[in-house]
């Protein structure tokens, strides 16, 4: 199963988030699911703050393209990216990846 799906308003993934990580980033890809490290904790939703605005730069998208579509509360989430394909997305991700 492809990391990147496509929806009607563009792309959906799962992520599994790390709060309280020493920096954020991009950690990696571990059976279809994106892995991102946050150094914000999971505090009156600062860490999904911090997801989105990792996440638009990583995708080089507007912070308002990103919206967490379900597991706001869980460590695994289910985002969407409006207006990029998912193989966008997947040439964006392995420019990123070593």
């Amino acid at each position: 199963m492809p990391l990147f799906s496509p929806t009607s308003a563009g792309s959906a993934f799962a992520a599994r988030v790390t709060p309280r990580a020493g920096r954020s980033g991009i950690a990696g890809v571990r059976e279809d699911t994106l892995l991102v490290r946050l150094a914000a904790a999971p505090v009156d939703g600062a860490a999904n703050d911090e997801l989105i605005e990792v996440l638009a730069e990583a995708f080089d998208v507007p912070k308002r393209s990103i919206r967490i579509v379900s597991g706001a509360r869980s460590r695994t989430k289910r985002v969407e990216v409006a207006g990029v394909a998912p193989d966008a997305l997947e040439a964006r991700l392995r420019a990123l990846l070593p």
